[in-house]
């Protein structure tokens, strides 16, 4: 891997971790809704029209409703974004500021009444949709950083067909571990301290993160690959 790939795969291990973490405050502080799992929203979308007790179709509205309007957004103006580092840091910047916000109502007004509970699923589902954009752009192989769907299907049928490399393995494994350590420290933050924790854990986290990619990050050009040397 070349030190750009490199500091990209670290960058998006630690976005990784964080969606564990903002889907650990947002699924049991929030009221069983996701901020980064869409998947996990429509799926719980089903189980409120089904009128299974202790989901909210609103909830879940409101968060898919924020991801795909700033996942839109990205979409419009990614022609003024050339480069990866761009790209990027705007992703890391502008979650750091939302996370940053959605604390911020939590700690002035807690969650417990729907305006505060809704600005911060909102906030983080707009976080998510910037993010998400940016890194489907960006396309580090293996590293999708708020989905395991498809990297746990290509760790197995990789594996079963003997065909897995060492990076796939790797990138595999870690997003996977990842996910699951934030998750773990997200519920813990919850549990122990209040949601604001969390949520200002992940502002501080992505605003460090943009901030040491700024220094070692490179400018280059989407997509990834240089056209290939005509011979002479």
């Amino acid at each position: 891997m070349s030190k750009r790939t490199d500091v990209l795969v670290v960058v998006f291990t630690v976005l990784t971790v964080l969606s564990g973490v903002l889907d650990a405050a947002s699924y049991l502080g929030l009221g069983h809704v996701f901020t980064a799992n869409m998947t996990g929203n429509v799926v719980i979308l089903g189980f409120a029209a089904a009128g299974a007790p202790g989901f909210s179709a609103p909830a879940c509205l409101a968060s898919l409703g924020g991801f795909l309007v700033s996942s839109a957004i990205v979409g419009r103006l990614s022609p003024l974004m050339e480069t990866v580092r761009s790209q990027l840091l705007v992703a890391l910047v502008t979650e750091s500021l939302m996370l940053g916000c959605a604390c911020g109502v939590a700690a002035a007004n807690g969650v417990s009444s729907a305006g505060p509970r809704y600005a911060v699923i909102v906030l983080g589902a707009l976080a998510m949709g910037t993010r998400n954009a940016h890194v489907r752009r960006i396309n580090v192989a293996e590293m999708r950083t708020t989905v395991l769907t498809l990297t746990l299907t290509g760790l197995a049928f990789d594996i079963a067909r003997g065909v897995i490399t060492a990076q796939q393995l790797t990138r595999g494994l870690v997003s996977v571990v990842g996910m699951l350590l934030g998750a773990f420290i997200g519920a813990l933050l919850l549990r122990h301290f209040g949601i604001e924790w969390p949520l200002g854990a992940g502002a501080v986290a992505a605003g460090l993160t943009a901030a040491a990619y700024a220094v070692a990050g490179r400018e280059r050009k989407t997509p990834h690959a240089p056209a290939p040397a005509q011979s002479s």
